[in-house]
C-alpha cells in the first residue's frame, strides 16, 4: 500500500513539473504585459510661520545677583518684543539654567594646583513662534539692539515651515500620478499598444528644499527649515497593464 502512494505522488510530482516546464516553454517569445513608469509632482510655495529663538546670559559671583540680572534682562526683551508688535501671547521662555564655573590655577613649575570658583552662569531662552513671518524675520536680524540696551542676547536662526502642507502633498500625489499616467500612455502609444488597468501604485519619497539652490535630495527625504521660499517634490511609481 504505502509502494502505491509512493508511486501515485511521483507521477503528480512530474505531471506538475512538465506543466511548469512547458507553460515557460510557450511563454517564452511572449513581451512583457505591463508598464513601469515614475511621475513627478513639485510646488514652490512660501513658508507662512516662523519660529525664531535666542538666548541671554548673566554672570556673577552671587547667585541672587545673577537671578536680578537675568530677571531685569526678560523685562528688557519682553518690552522690545512688544514695542516691536509681538503680541505677549508669542512669547515663550524656558526654564533658567544655571551652571558653576571655575578657571585653572597652576603653580610656577605650570602644573595644575586646582580651581577657582569664577561664578554662577545664568542662560535663559526665548522662543516665538508666528505666522506674521516677515516681522520675526525682521526682527531677528535687528538683535543688536537689545544687545545696546545692556542685554547679553544670543539670536538663532530661524525656522520656517509651511501648515498646509498635508493639503500641499495631496495637490501633488496627483499632479505626480497624472505625470506618470501620461508617460505610460506615450510608452504605450509608440510601442503599438494601449495602457490597461493599474495594478500596483507606490509613494515615493517626500522633498522639501530651499528654492533655486544646490541643495542635495536625500533617500530618506529632505526637510528645509533654513529658507523661506521652499520646492516640495513627490515621486510616484505605477505599474499598469497593457492591452
Amino acid at each position: 500500500m504505502k509502494a502505491h502512494i509512493n508511486t501515485i505522488l511521483i507521477a503528480i510530482a512530474i505531471v506538475i513539473t512538465a506543466s511548469i516546464f512547458s507553460n515557460a516553454y510557450l511563454n517564452r517569445g511572449k513581451k512583457q504585459n505591463s508598464i513601469n513608469v515614475t511621475g513627478l509632482g513639485s510646488r514652490d510655495f512660501v513658508s507662512d510661520l516662523i519660529v525664531w529663538s535666542g538666548n541671554c546670559t548673566r554672570k556673577n559671583l552671587v547667585l541672587k545677583q545673577a537671578y536680578a540680572e537675568l530677571d531685569a534682562d526678560r523685562e528688557t526683551i519682553k518690552k522690545y518684543l512688544s514695542d516691536k508688535g509681538v503680541p505677549s501671547e508669542s512669547i515663550v521662555f524656558s526654564s533658567v539654567s544655571i551652571e558653576k564655573e571655575s578657571s585653572d590655577t597652576y603653580d610656577n613649575s605650570g602644573n595644575r594646583s586646582g580651581s577657582v570658583f569664577t561664578g554662577y552662569r545664568l542662560q535663559q531662552l526665548v522662543q516665538i513662534e508666528s505666522k506674521d513671518v516677515d516681522r520675526i524675520e525682521g526682527i531677528s536680524r535687528e538683535v543688536s539692539q537689545l544687545i545696546n540696551q545692556g542685554v547679553e542676547f544670543y539670536s538663532h536662526t530661524p525656522e520656517y515651515y509651511y501648515t498646509k502642507l498635508a493639503a500641499l502633498k495631496v495637490e501633488m500625489i496627483a499632479e505626480a500620478t497624472k505625470d506618470a499616467k501620461n508617460r505610460a500612455a506615450k510608452i504605450a502609444e509608440n510601442a503599438g499598444s494601449g495602457v490597461g488597468r493599474l495594478k500596483t501604485a507606490e509613494m515615493g519619497v517626500f522633498q522639501i528644499v530651499a528654492q533655486n539652490s544646490s541643495e542635495e535630495y536625500s533617500w530618506g527625504g529632505s526637510f528645509n527649515t533654513t529658507a523661506k521660499r521652499k520646492t516640495a517634490s513627490i515621486t510616484v511609481k505605477l505599474d499598469y497593464e497593457v492591452e
